[in-house]
């Protein structure tokens, strides 16, 4: 790959997420939206009136009991993307019996990616705390993500100390699905420069070695980490590709057995698109890993 790629939402990607936006009412019966809620309040001295928001989908109907919940995490190349892009994503969970939440998050260049993950972190913070409201259960959280947002959903589940520092004593992520993550090591990727315009990424990870491991999830995996849902496009960037096998790699060397699934013929606008439809692949896999199929 080139994460050339990431520079913007490519635009294609952007009017086919536009369509699916102005078609998700079709599916919209069976879901509640509760949309913009702030996640940090206004007096905090970091808040954004536009990126600390978040929506809810929630099924209309009660459950037996309460519904698992998934944090959905866009991407954008750590510079560009919106929530409001991804209500597809909500409403075909919520129709399925999961409490989704789409968060937005500060972006590059008016802040580097710590603080954008310091950003989601808070998000799962309000949604552990608050999710009960809506019919969530907040002892089954996962996070999912695409692209960056995928790296920055597996930063989540691996990276306990974030969470502490806002106030929670445990990890409250259950699970992750990465759906053509990016990201998921950029210490290797930002040492090794091999692509013509790799220093961009300089701009949003900064110019520290250390800050950027500190964002990489490879780099926080345990015997201790949660399950993973790994999603690969067999045609997409090979650095998406080869840092997804590494990342799995990782993982089974430390005695777990993630999914992990490469998507013939995917490139990597189409591994989240294909999210519109209710039946595809991902969802198949996710609702039984979250328990909304038991």
């Amino acid at each position: 790959m080139r994460f050339l790629f990431l520079r913007l939402l490519p635009a294609l990607l952007i009017t086919m997420l536009l369509l699916a936006a102005a078609t998700e009412y079709s599916v919209a019966r069976p879901s509640r939206r509760t949309a913009d809620v702030a996640y940090i309040p206004a007096t905090d001295s970091a808040y954004s009136a536009k990126r600390h928001l978040l929506d809810v989908y929630a099924p209309k109907k009660p459950g037996a009991r309460p519904y698992p919940v998934v944090v959905f995490i866009h991407g954008g190349n750590w510079t560009s993307g919106s929530k409001d892009l991804y209500s597809f994503v909500g409403r075909r969970l919520a129709k399925q019996g999961v409490v989704a939440v789409v968060i937005n998050y500060r972006l590059s260049p008016d802040v580097r990616v710590p603080q954008m993950a310091d950003d989601c972190a808070r998000a799962v913070v309000w949604v552990r705390r608050h999710i009960a409201d809506y019919g969530g259960d907040p002892a089954r959280l996962f996070t999912m993500g695409h692209s960056a947002g995928g790296g920055l959903a597996a930063l989540l589940a691996t990276d306990d100390a974030r969470f502490q520092r806002w106030g929670e004593t445990t990890n409250p992520v259950r699970g992750v699905v990465l759906d053509d993550a990016a990201g998921l090591d950029m210490y290797d990727y930002l040492k090794k420069k091999a692509y013509p315009g790799d220093n961009q990424y300089i701009v949003s990870f900064g110019p520290n070695p250390a800050s950027w491991r500190e964002v990489s999830a490879r780099h926080h995996l345990t015997p201790q980490t949660p399950p993973f849902l790994i999603f690969v496009g067999g045609e997409t960037y090979p650095s998406i590709s080869s840092s997804s096998a590494e990342f799995r790699k990782a993982l089974v060397g430390l005695g777990h057995t993630p999914y992990y699934q490469v998507q013939p013929g995917k490139k990597h606008i189409p591994m989240v698109l294909q999210l519109y439809w209710q039946h595809n692949i991902i969802y198949q896999k996710l609702l039984p890993f979250v328990g909304a199929k038991e």
